[in-house]
This record gives C-alpha cells, structure tokens and sequence, in this order.
C-alpha cells in the first residue's frame, strides 16, 4: 500500500514509525517531493541519514527501494541498460542460416534486456522510490544522462522506442559534496541538507534506537559526540557510528561514561589513528588499549 499524505506533519508521523525522527524542514521536502514530482537533492557529511531518508520513505509508504549506488567510472549500461551479449550470441549461432532482417526484431527485444536500476524505476508497474547514492562520485557525462531521465521519466531505447514512466517515482538523491554538482541538476530538485543533528536531536535519536540505553548516559553520549565533531579530524563521528558506540557501552557493562571508558572505546567512533591521537590529546584522555 502507498501513501500519499496530506500534510507535512503527517510524513513526520510516518517516517518516525519506521524509525526515522525528520525534524519539521526534512517532513516539508519529503511533503513537497511526493506533491510536486521533484527529486530531492540531499547534501550533507558522510553518515547523516540521507540514505536512511530514502530507506524510511520507501518503508513508510510502502514502495519498493531501487537503489542506484555511484561511483566513478558509472556508465549508462550499468545505470540504465544494456542487452544480453551472450544470450543475442547464442541466439544467431542457433540461427546461422537466417538473414540479419529476420534476426534483428528477434534479439533487440525485452528477452534479451538487462534492466538496471535507472530503467527499473521507470518501468515498475507501481511507483518505487529511487535512491541515487553518492551522486557526486559520478562523472559530469553520467550527471548529464540523470538530467534527462529526471526530466521527463522516460527513456529511449533505439529499438524498443521510448518508455514513460507509468507512475512517477519518488526520487532521492544523496551527495557527500565531494564535489560541486551543476547547476542543472540543482535545478531539478528540491534541496534538502542535512547536518549533524544537534544534541537534543542525536539523544532522541538514541532514545529511538537504543531504548535500553539510560537517559543520563544518552545525554553524555550526545554531548560528548558533539564535542568530538567539533575537533577537526580526517571523520567525524557519523550517526550510525553514535549508535554503535552507545550500543558498545550496553554490551561493555559501563553506566557511567569517564575518561577511561571514553579513552578505551574511541576507536568505535572514530576510525583513523591520528583522529584517535588528536581527540584524545583535545579531550587530555590517556590512551588505553582498546577493547
């Protein structure tokens, strides 16, 4: 069952019975994407929630998830589509006395298409949502075929003609800014960035995913992140990486965080050893061996 909603609290409502707490500005764009058929364009650090908005939508309003993960060097056969060379092959040497006109219709057809997620999303009977992830890995050619696509929702294939989306997908696309998109594709969108959460937030966010987690030791544990993003490190403390360091406590037995329970589980929070070294120092923490 899909859901189409009626006001932007009422996707707030949604999104946060799958799990997902959107504060009012994240539940307007979500709104306004399912209303005005825009894609949304959400930027922010590495680990913010952006493809959890994504999961969530799709969770809350019962749509399929097709997910197009970029990376450099994507290109339109792996986005889009491409043909079955080996099944087209086996297929002409079955009929090698036959002429190229008789063969043609045959092995340009759907039984020998490889649909990918771009093609996929636009050919689902019922709308999906299409996640887009890290569109800034991708090369400025590989941008410019998203433009068309999020145009029109449709795709040419020279040999099958053109294939109009028969209901509009719910479309996110997710950046880490690694590098400026243009402003084309802006346009298209609606833009949506997505900080770090403040400490209120990341502690009704524990509260949310680690229920049995005390409240006292959330409110130390959001705080504490928060001072840890604000010393420049090579990461900074995604917020997946705050739920699994919160969860580390429960399984450790430790109630109460102090220097030596902070100093001997960093390594969960952060990933690299000179941010170790660096917050560490910040913070005057004696480094332990970690656990």
């Amino acid at each position: 069952m899909t859901t189409s909603w009626d006001e932007p609290s009422s996707v707030a409502d949604d999104l946060e019975r799958v799990g997902y707490l959107a504060d009012a500005r994240i539940a307007q764009i979500v709104f306004l994407a399912d209303r005005l058929d825009k894609p949304i364009l959400a930027e922010g650090p590495a680990g913010v929630g952006k493809t959890a908005l994504a999961l969530a939508v799709a969770e809350a309003t019962g749509r399929r998830l097709v997910r197009l993960q970029c990376y450099e060097g994507l290109d339109e056969a792996k986005a889009l589509y491409e043909w079955d060379y080996h099944k087209q092959l086996l297929r002409l040497q079955a009929d090698e006395g036959a002429s190229w006109d008789d063969l043609e219709g045959d092995i340009f057809s759907e039984a020998f298409l490889l649909e990918r997620p771009l093609l996929a999303a636009i050919r689902s009977p019922k709308s999906v949502v299409l996640l887009i992830d890290e569109v800034d890995r991708v090369e400025v050619e590989t941008e410019a075929l998203l433009l068309e696509i999020l145009d029109a929702f449709q795709v040419t294939i020279p040999e099958l003609g053109t294939i109009t989306a028969v209901s509009k997908p719910i479309v996110v696309l997710t950046s880490n800014n690694t590098r400026e998109l243009s402003e084309a594709l802006k346009r298209r969108c609606l833009f949506l960035h997505v900080p770090y959460p403040s400490v209120e937030r990341e502690r009704a966010i524990l509260a949310a995913r680690v229920p049995e987690l005390p409240e006292a030791l959330a409110d130390k544990v959001a705080r504490t992140v928060a001072t840890i993003r604000n010393v420049p490190t090579r990461k900074s403390p995604s917020v997946s990486e705050t739920i699994d360091w919160a969860r580390t406590l429960i399984a450790l037995g430790i109630e109460d965080l102090d220097d030596d329970s902070l100093a001997s589980t960093l390594n969960v929070l952060l990933k690299y050893q000179a941010d170790i070294d660096k917050v560490a120092k910040e913070l005057s923490l004696e480094l332990t061996d970690m656990v």
